[in-house]
């Protein structure tokens, strides 16, 4: 007997599930250490007067993210005292990450910064480090939270982890400039505001239930027999952990899944990261700046990465990658567009209504299928690897942007057009592996 394909209004059914919306307040922990570091910090720096060049030294503190990896096997392996047996592996790692947030927040709240620029930078990076662990964790939750055979609630997970995340960055990240601008307030008690609704989200944690689908590895070696045990360990939390990853997909296979993963994103890093030095350049005020690119993308990437997982789980994720790919390219020709025609408002709000849109269809897909290449022993690990990747290519390579649009003597319409050529070989590789990778989801969801 044939089996029914559900509608689509029956796969956003899957957003009435309780555990859907814990993904979600986790999407905004995550994606709120990026004020703190990122855009609140840059603002306090400048009104004390400092210079460019010092601001933008406090950006390295975003490489903790790029690197996370590294320690990743310990969210898999360490057990936390006390804190493990009470709250579980994932929600243990997940609640003392928020603590040391939150702890960084209101020591930066006590800071003359001007007088203590180097603690600033070391708080920074303590935060960083401690978000970028926390997002190990997370996704690891995310992803151990629904069985093998829950593709919908997969995907419709890898959706409230994106809307969390903008709703935490773009939505909570407007407080710190609130309360700046609202009251006599400085911006250490924007930072005491910002640790407060830390521990608001970490108590959060304390009443969520545990990941249901967790294995842990088995050790043999008993612990008294101390070099063999820890040589055991050391092959489960690291040697394991890369080794099945190219076992179960073959070494050719694996290596063009982790090209696409690195390629994938950079054209739309490229964009990113000179954005906001674009929009000023062609003429547009920082009233219409925060108002279409930031409060606008903000509901049009919950809305659509919403929608997208449900349109998503009818495609497929290779297909929805690779439509959501060449969208995201086309996309950034709207921006050579503005670059031509000048400041005109309309078309801004066009061109940030398919950027989020396009790029919210793309990184629930993304998402989705670094989820879908996890195997549940080594989760944390394996996720952090690939996704640490994803990120190393945009921080690494979309460094060099500025430099870019310098040696094109400031042409941004031609800038934007190589930003959209950039997406092609991540779909080159996604071509060629297209085939394993449908027959990977076939059998995620026949089972």
């Amino acid at each position: 007997m044939a089996v029914t394909k559900p509608t689509f209004w029956q796969d956003l059914q899957v957003y009435r599930q309780s555990r859907v919306w814990v993904i979600f307040v986790l999407g905004i922990a995550s994606g709120f250490p990026w004020v703190m570091i990122g855009s609140a910090l840059s603002a306090w720096l400048q009104e004390v007067g400092l210079t460019r060049s010092v601001i933008g030294y406090f950006g390295a503190v975003f490489g903790a993210y790029s690197i996370n990896f590294l320690w990743s096997p310990l969210i898999d392996n360490l057990k936390i005292p006390l804190l493990t047996r009470w709250l579980g592996q994932r929600r243990s790692w997940i609640f003392l990450c928020q603590a040391l947030i939150a702890a960084g927040c209101f020591s930066l709240a006590s800071l003359d910064i001007t007088s203590n620029l180097h603690l600033a930078g070391f708080i920074a990076l303590g935060i960083a480090v401690s978000s970028a662990t926390q997002d190990i964790a997370i996704d690891a939750y995310r992803i151990e939270s629904f069985a093998e055979t829950e593709g919908r609630l997969q995907s419709a997970g890898a959706a409230m982890t994106t809307a969390g995340w903008w709703t935490g960055y773009s939505g909570l990240g407007a407080l710190p400039f609130f309360i700046v601008d609202g009251v006599d307030w400085q911006w250490q008690h924007a930072y005491f505001g910002l640790g407060c609704v830390m521990l608001a989200l970490a108590v959060v944690v304390l009443f969520v239930r545990r990941t249901t689908y967790h294995s842990d590895p088995t050790i043999k070696t008993k612990l008294t027999n101390f070099w063999p045990a820890m040589k055991e360990r050391i092959s489960i939390t690291v040697v394991q952990p890369i080794a099945e990853f190219f076992s179960r997909n073959g070494v050719k296979l694996a290596l063009s899944i982790l090209a696409f993963i690195f390629l994938f994103k950079i054209g739309e890093a490229f964009l990113g990261r000179m954005s906001i030095v674009f929009y000023k350049e062609v003429g547009f005020t920082n009233a219409e700046i925060g108002t279409y690119s930031k409060l606008v993308t903000w509901w049009v990437t919950i809305v659509f990465a919403l929608l997208g997982s449900a349109v998503n789980l009818r495609l497929g994720i290779v297909k929805g990658l690779m439509i959501g790919g060449i969208a995201m390219a086309s996309s950034n020709l709207m921006f050579s567009w503005i670059a031509l025609v000048g400041p005109d408002t309309n078309l801004f709000l066009s061109a940030v209504l398919i950027d989020g849109f396009t790029s919210a269809w793309s990184t629930v897909a993304f998402v989705a299928f670094i989820s879908l290449l996890c195997n549940r022993t080594f989760t944390a690990t394996q996720y952090a690897l690939m996704a640490s990747l994803g990120t190393l290519g945009k921080t690494m390579l979309a460094s060099y942007s500025g430099v870019i649009v310098d040696s094109m003597q400031g042409n941004w319409a031609l800038f934007f057009v190589l930003t959209a050529v950039m997406v092609i070989p991540s779909l080159v590789f996604l071509w060629f592996i297209r085939k394993p990778l449908t027959a990977l989801e076939k059998q995620r969801d026949a089972n």
